[in-house]
């Protein structure tokens, strides 16, 4: 009998400090090409055959200027799919649906936690009944994440005070 690779989890406590190592395949992540092929082709059809919550709130994404912020839909992150995701601010948005799996969810989560990405559940019962609620809850955590990077970039530039970059001039 051949033994079975199974998800370990790590307990983010212990992981807290130090960030995963990158790898050398699968796009910086230890996902083979072809596991990553076939999740981007999932996404894709996830992407044509979205949910009204869904396309509910990608059509509001779409209609304001988030500018570097924006969320892209079905977003691949190492092996998971999230159904809204900002690769600048580290945060995923899951929409929960009624007829979903929370332990895979819960699980997903962790797993994403783990890379230092935050995960703001939504119910698609209030996207689809109080939108601006929504929106706000959206707009408190991207304020987080916001300041949470800064806060970070600064505590590098303490912590490494002969390393100079200076922003190219415009014009």
């Amino acid at each position: 009998m051949t033994d079975r690779k199974t998800l370990q989890l790590r307990d983010p406590s212990e992981t807290a400090d130090a960030a995963p190592a990158l790898k050398k395949k699968g796009r910086g992540w230890e996902i083979s090409e072809k596991r990553l092929d076939a999740l981007h082709e999932r996404a894709r059809d996830m992407r044509r055959h979205s949910s009204p919550a869904h396309k509910a709130l990608a059509k509001r994404f779409a209609e304001a200027d988030l500018g570097r912020y924006k969320f892209t839909r079905h977003m691949v992150i190492g092996s998971a799919i999230v159904d809204f995701g900002n690769h600048v601010l580290g945060l995923a948005l899951a929409i929960d649906e009624p007829d979903q799996d929370d332990v895979i969810a819960k699980r997903r989560d962790k797993s994403l936690e783990a890379v230092d990405i935050k995960v703001v559940r939504i119910p698609a019962e209030a996207i689809l009944e109080d939108m601006d609620s929504v929106l706000q809850t959206v707009t408190v955590a991207m304020r987080e994440r916001i300041a949470l990077r800064k806060e970070k970039a600064r505590a590098h530039a303490a912590a490494n005070p002969n390393q100079h970059y200076s922003r190219p001039r415009k014009g």
